[in-house]
């Protein structure tokens, strides 16, 4: 009797993952973001494309990354994706993720994240479903601002589903009351991915565009910036049929992932994992090299200002509200970012 054929265990598609960098603080961390994945997921098949943003009016001085770096991390298996800034630039540098999305390769999986991120685990085994986007819940009630007159929070998200065409009710989390944030589908834009950075790009773009120059009334005594990134996220993920992350992706700002932002805040707050994944990352010589020259880098990693911070807090017993740890921070003169 034949054996039938057996079937492949490939259970989700190859991706790509995505970073933006340019000259400055954002290329040190893109180098450290990529000596994290090779350290912790080596078999990642997939491709590590760092997005670059290209000289233009959009900025004052040459945002391309110095060839030293650039040589860096191709040795670290990242390939360079040039692309150009129409709307955005220096004075809205977030919008690099949206514009840089629209040169990414048509119809191939992506996951994105900032730079300022660590890799700690295979995320080649992180289930993702990209037919149905998510993003990172590592976030705060930063937006909308709710005045003691103006619209609430239901009032000023309905406005934006309804000005898109997307559907509100289905969006909020009910086992949160009404009125407060958590209830409102809100994203951090540290990572998200999607199946299609082109089609996901130009929504975003489109989304990003009609929120900045015709807002809805709801958002007249609102402040866009630096949140109007997230504010579009948070509207494109629905309209691809995405939402909140589930339990199959835990491991994103989990035990896989740890978007670190500020060197001061990771040494004090992240666990044991991600600070050894920082530490023996940056190590090798030809790393060291390079992050050395960052000067916060330099001071935290390698001369042990790091090893301070994290033993002035118990990461049992952390004080609810980051500007506290801050300030704790700031008073022992350790503070750098």
């Amino acid at each position: 009797m034949t054996k039938a054929p057996r079937k492949s265990a490939k259970i989700r598609p190859d991706f790509n993952i995505v970073i933006v960098a340019q000259a400055g603080r954002l290329s040190y961390e893109a180098v450290l973001f990529a000596a994290s994945l090779r350290q912790s997921d080596p078999d990642f098949g997939g491709r590590l494309l760092v997005a670059e943003p290209q000289p233009s009016d959009h900025w004052p001085n040459d945002p391309r990354i110095k060839p030293h770096i650039r040589e860096a991390l191709d040795a670290l298996g990242a390939e360079i994706v040039p692309f150009d800034n129409r709307h955005f630039g220096h004075s809205y540098p977030n919008g690099n993720k949206i514009e840089a999305l629209l040169a990414l390769p048509e119809g191939e999986a992506f996951v994105f994240f900032d730079t300022d991120t660590v890799i700690t685990g295979k995320l080649s085994e992180v289930p993702f479903d990209f037919t149905r986007p998510a993003a990172s819940m590592k976030r705060e009630g930063t937006w909308p601002k709710v005045e003691l007159y103006g619209p609430g929070y239901g009032a000023t998200w309905k406005s934006l589903y309804d000005k898109f065409g997307l559907d509100y009710a289905a969006s909020l989390d009910l086992s949160h009351p009404d009125e407060y944030w958590q209830r409102y589908m809100y994203f951090n834009a540290g990572w998200f991915f999607g199946a299609c950075p082109r089609a996901f790009g130009q929504r975003f773009l489109d989304y990003a565009l009609a929120i900045r120059d015709d807002r809805p009334d709801a958002l007249v005594c609102q402040e866009l910036f630096p949140w109007l990134d997230q504010i579009a996220l948070s509207l494109v993920i629905p309209s691809f049929r995405g939402g909140r992350p589930g339990p199959e992706l835990d491991g994103m700002d989990g035990d896989v992932t740890c978007h670190w932002r500020i060197l001061p805040l990771a040494y004090a707050r992240e666990c044991d994992r991600v600070i050894e994944v920082i530490e023996t990352a940056s190590a090798p010589n030809k790393i060291k090299k390079i992050l050395k020259e960052y000067d916060p880098m330099k001071r935290m990693i390698y001369q042990g200002r790091g090893q301070k911070v994290r033993a002035m807090f118990d990461r049992n017993a952390l004080p609810r509200r980051e500007q506290k740890i801050r300030n704790q921070i700031k008073r022992e003169g350790f503070w750098m970012r």
